[in-house]
């Protein structure tokens, strides 16, 4: 029996060895997974004897086939993509109002209970480990021996195929909708990804706004009679922001690592516990797909961070 085991263990070896190229060089392997990706390049197809190279010319791009799980690359990532780029689209816009907010109080009270009661707090906040949170929050907010007001895994509940889609009344009474039950389940995972950023931007925003405030041009805005308030949105927030849109560009990118430790504490079946059960089963395409998509995220956050340069700062021109 366990000889017919072995055998069937290395013709399995050998036809995957054979399909992907596994015994050729490393660069060999990486050349020929840029090949298969880039819409330009040579068209390859799978033989009996292995891969085959066509023509060169414009081609479909084709991030392989997942062998742990049996199917093509694209349509895995299909369906974890957009569970991950929810949370950062519902992350990103909080992260921001907050340390908005907090650090322009904290830059106008500068010096008072406010300044230093948050400096603590957001302190704090930065200092803690998305893991740790995340199972305390899961340990206290979400266990029956405590609290359990929220969800300790998923994305909806068993019955949400059935639940209309806004809360309201109905037969058994208050029913909370498909769309209250996903905010719900979200709630956790949401707030693990968004208290880290918001500690550092925060006084980030500070920082730059009291440098904004004893700028010349503030000071003379002053002199003339502007009001305070004025002063201070109109003039010395517009150029605190650029500080804020440059770190934007890894902030993204950053939320992304940051789905992995989330998305496997919460069982959220997103991008990141997408690559970290890939780099366990050792599935090659799935994860350099998972690169290949993170770094595609990363360009696009720094061409929206070269945007919105222009948007906050009217001397910024790209003519």
């Amino acid at each position: 029996m366990g000889e017919v085991e072995s055998e069937q263990a290395r013709i399995l070896r050998e036809y995957y060895n054979r399909r992907y190229g596994l015994d050729d060089p490393l660069i060999v392997q990486y050349l020929r997974w840029v090949n298969q990706v880039s819409p330009v390049g040579f068209a390859s197809e799978y033989t009996k004897e292995g891969r085959r190279l066509g023509a060169f010319g414009f081609k479909p791009p084709n991030l392989g086939e997942s062998f742990s799980r049996g199917r093509p690359v694209i349509d895995v990532y299909s369906e974890a993509l957009p569970i991950t780029l929810l949370l950062n689209v519902i992350a990103f816009p909080i992260i921001y109002i907050i340390a908005i907010l907090t650090g322009v109080y904290a830059a106008r009270y500068r010096g008072q209970v406010f300044d230093y009661a948050s400096g603590f707090t957001l302190l704090g906040l930065w200092s803690a480990p998305v893991i740790w949170i995340g199972v305390m929050l899961i340990g206290f907010l979400a266990s029956n021996q405590y609290l359990q007001w929220f969800p300790a895994s998923g994305l909806s509940s068993i019955r949400s195929g059935e639940f209309i889609l806004l809360p309201g009344m109905g037969p058994e009474g208050f029913e909370r909708g498909w769309l209250l039950d996903r905010l719900w389940h979200l709630f956790l995972p949401v707030v693990c990804l968004t208290y880290g950023g918001f500690a550092f931007l925060s006084k980030l925003m500070r920082a730059s706004l009291l440098e904004s405030l004893s700028a010349d041009f503030v000071r003379t805005a002053r002199a003339k009679g502007v009001y305070s308030r004025d002063v201070l949105w109109r003039h010395a927030f517009h150029n605190s922001l650029l500080p804020l849109i440059t770190v934007a560009a890894g902030i993204i990118p950053g939320l992304l690592a940051g789905s992995v430790i989330v998305e496997q504490l919460f069982s959220i079946p997103g991008m990141g516990k997408l690559t970290l059960e890939a780099i366990w089963a050792r599935d090659r395409e799935l994860v350099l797909a998972g690169a290949l998509v993170s770094g595609l995220l990363g360009l696009f956050s720094i061409l929206l961070a070269d945007l919105c340069y222009a948007i906050a700062d009217p001397r910024v021109s790209y003519d």
